[in-house]
């Protein structure tokens, strides 16, 4: 069998664009659910796609960082506009990870993620501005923790 292979002159080394992250549209499909974890932390796929949605040919459609994500960078001790660098220049979410991880302390995350566990529909629904944003709110019970009822208002919104 005939195998592909780049030929590289002795002593060189091959030239490659370096790849990096691709730009999301969120207008098309939202971003990776809340309850994903990654790197040990609720909601950090979900920000990465947001930081890609703000990318160059990117577009964040009816999402933003304001709330969820930016508590997440704020407890993190990272600020938004170094964390969406990060993601420009990462060649996918482990880089991401590290990055995150070079800059935060491991041992907060677990509380990190209870913190976002914790909020219930029960604790914003008398938030008029909340249920505005979120109207899916409206019709769950109280005690459905809000990173699930982001999961529901993003099945809401692309259904």
């Amino acid at each position: 069998m005939f195998e592909r292979r780049l030929f590289v002159p002795e002593g060189r080394k091959a030239l490659a664009k370096p790849a990096s992250m691709e730009s999301l549209d969120l207008r098309i499909a939202p971003p990776r659910s809340p309850n994903l974890e990654l790197g040990g932390l609720l909601m950090l796929a979900r920000t990465i796609d947001k930081a890609r949605a703000s990318l160059p040919g990117g577009d964040l459609g009816a999402y933003r960082f304001a709330g969820f994500s930016a508590g997440l960078l704020k407890g993190l001790g990272i600020e938004e506009a170094d964390f969406v660098d990060a993601v420009k220049t990462a060649r996918g979410d482990d880089d991401v990870v590290a990055w995150v991880r070079a800059r935060s302390d491991a041992a907060a995350y677990p509380e990190l993620n209870a913190k976002l566990q914790r909020r219930t529909v029960g604790d914003v629904i008398g938030d008029a501005d909340f249920v505005e944003r979120y109207p899916v709110v409206a019709g769950l019970p109280h005690e459905t923790p809000l990173l699930h009822m982001l999961d529901h208002d993003d099945k809401a919104a692309f259904a």
